[in-house]
């Protein structure tokens, strides 16, 4: 993609009041990519298709970066299936197809791991997509992020364009979503271990706590993307990730500690556990020259950090 989006070309970023599009965005600028174009949900919802045509086809963008996605943990994904699935085809397919049609020939795709199967072979490769049965509680959201990622994948055979899906893990990091009714394990935990050192009470937890999960913080994708911009890539799919897991009890106690909680941990195992396991292998990328450098127990320090400076907490 290198020899087509210099610093000087119009990037459209999608979603960059978000977590990824917030660091994207920040690392883009640092480096220099000065002609970022965004739009908030306010002033254009990406669910709209003739209004995301409208835009894409006014400012014609040399590079689309889709961060934009209705996003959440077990809970919201189990409670809300129709808006994960429906919401999130809506914008990525809008994005895409407006991109299309426009002759944008550079994409940048942002998934989820989610979108591989509950069973996986560990380290999950990116050719196990669509080999298996997805994990039930988050199937909506994984189907959805399929389509997109199949959506590039046609556009590239078809067309030539340059469209790729960037697949990355569990995410953290400054700017999520601490709503412990739709956030996802870190900042969830974040917020339930502080709350608790100020009440002085003990964290109940959902379930047993032992599914290992694999966590990396969101600067390190965004250093991803960069290095997919400058760099050049010739598949239309790449896992982005740590290739490390742990135990949810181990995050726990990592979380605890950064936190300062000292009650019980009390884990409710009547609530599900997800996927066992969900290990990204990232050879692929990684062979290409990039890999993530912030470790877990740093990120989630600085994380806490942020939290306490930036979200209002009762």
């Amino acid at each position: 993609m290198s020899n087509k989006v210099n610093k000087d070309k119009v990037i459209y970023v999608a979603g960059h009041n978000g977590l990824v599009g917030r660091a994207t965005v920040g690392l883009l600028r640092k480096k220099g990519y000065n002609n970022i174009i965004t739009q908030s949900s306010n002033e254009l919802d990406l669910r709209v298709q003739v209004d995301v045509q409208r835009y894409i086809a006014k400012f014609k963008p040399d590079l689309v970066i889709d961060a934009a996605a209705k996003v959440g943990g077990i809970y919201a994904n189990k409670t809300f299936p129709y808006s994960f699935l429906m919401d999130n085809m809506q914008i990525q397919n809008n994005l895409i197809d407006a991109s299309l049609k426009n002759e944008i020939k550079n994409f940048i795709f942002l998934g989820s791991s989610c979108i591989y199967p509950k069973l996986s072979p560990q380290p999950i490769k990116e050719e196990y997509l669509l080999t298996s049965q997805l994990e039930p509680t988050n199937k909506w959201y994984a189907l959805a992020k399929i389509s997109g990622v199949m959506s590039c994948d046609a556009i590239r055979q078809e067309y030539g364009y340059n469209y790729i899906s960037l697949m990355p893990t569990n995410l953290y990091g400054e700017y999520d979503n601490f709503d412990l009714k739709t956030s996802h394990v870190i900042p969830a935990m974040i917020r339930k271990f502080h709350e608790a050192k100020i009440n002085n009470t003990d964290v109940i937890l959902w379930g047993s706590g032992k599914p290992s999960r694999e966590f990396m913080h969101v600067k390190d994708l965004a250093k991803a993307i960069l290095f997919v911009i400058e760099n050049e890539v010739k598949e239309s799919l790449y896992n982005v990730g740590t290739s490390k897991d742990l135990p949810i009890k181990d995050l726990a106690k990592i979380i605890q500690k950064a936190v300062g909680h000292t009650g019980n941990v009390i884990w409710d195992s009547s609530m599900p556990d997800g996927t066992p396991r969900k290990l990204l292998n990232t050879d692929k990328i990684k062979s290409l020259g990039w890999s993530p450098r912030i470790e877990l127990e740093e990120g989630i320090k600085s994380t806490y950090s942020w939290f306490k400076n930036n979200e209002k907490v009762k």
